[in-house]
């Protein structure tokens, strides 16, 4: 090898981490830039709707307005709701919402994963499973409360409903996308069924699933909420629906942000989830 050549390539791997060290330091201002952009927009549309309301140029008795809202909500964190303190209304919803999130992601896995490896079963359920997915489950809610009550079980049979078919949907379709040649060479070493759809079917099928967990248990709040809206003894959806009769507009949006927060960290929670199992997949140069 020629001098020059191996000049250049010690020149070029000395700037490998020079290029590395931009590409992280431009990767970081690009999201100081975002974060401070997302908090600009939405102190703008605050302060907007604040302006806009204390002006009269919208309703505030039926807008409200932002201050009115954080008062609503400082009121409940220091002294209480009608029903209680707000963090048990917030673990009453959160309850109903994850034990339907849990229950609707696991029967939605299992049928998913055993209809998209099984073609008979799949023939024969099919059509149902297209006529109960065609049906607006929010209109169920009524129906579990007859059924079950007011009690936390009709708010959670709410939220399975809801939960089930995006995740079997996704579970389904990643069955049936797994990579042909991987299921014909565990075959060849002597794989059984049970040994192809455990070991190589599911961890395939996973982040087809985790694309799914991420709207479902936005599913399963909306499912709790709406029970607890019709007919409740507490939680957020009961707090709805008494600001509501009150003419509490601040009421009913401060249980929407409230709301919100939850949703938040249950998103991020399990975007870190999906990280961590996820590590060996390349970043996306897109975020």
């Amino acid at each position: 090898m020629s001098p020059e050549v191996i000049s250049t390539t010690v020149v070029e791997t000395a700037k490998a981490p020079d290029r590395a060290h931009s590409r992280a330091r431009a990767a970081r201002r690009r999201k100081v830039l975002i974060n401070v952009v997302r908090v600009l927009l939405l102190v703008g549309v605050l302060g907007l709707w604040e302006a806009l309301s204390r002006a009269k140029v919208i309703d505030p008795f039926n807008f409200s307005m932002p201050s009115q809202i954080w008062d609503q909500i400082y009121t409940w964190v220091t002294h209480g709701t009608a029903l209680g303190s707000l963090g048990e209304q917030i673990w009453y919803t959160l309850y109903e919402a994850l034990l339907g999130w849990v229950l609707g992601v696991a029967t939605g896995v299992v049928l998913g994963i055993a209809l998209g490896r099984i073609t008979l079963l799949a023939d024969v359920l099919g059509p149902y499973i297209k006529v109960l997915n065609s049906i607006p489950r929010i209109v169920l809610a009524p129906i579990f409360v007859i059924w079950f009550g007011l009690g936390p079980a009709s708010k959670v049979a709410s939220a399975v409903v809801l939960v089930f078919f995006p995740v079997f949907f996704n579970a389904f379709q990643g069955a049936r996308e797994v990579d042909r040649n991987l299921v014909s060479n565990a075959r060849i070493l002597g794989a059984s069924d049970r040994r192809v759809t455990l070991q190589v079917v599911i961890p395939s099928a996973t982040s087809w699933i985790f694309t799914s967990l991420h709207v479902s248990f936005g599913f399963a709040l909306i499912g709790a909420i709406v029970g607890e809206y019709i007919g409740a003894t507490k939680g957020i959806g009961l707090l709805v629906a008494q600001s509501q009769g009150t003419f509490n507009a601040a009421g009913v949006y401060a249980a929407m942000v409230i709301l919100a927060v939850v949703a938040l960290l249950a998103e991020g929670l399990l975007t870190f989830a999906e990280r961590r199992i996820f590590r060996w997949k390349p970043a996306d140069s897109g975020h």
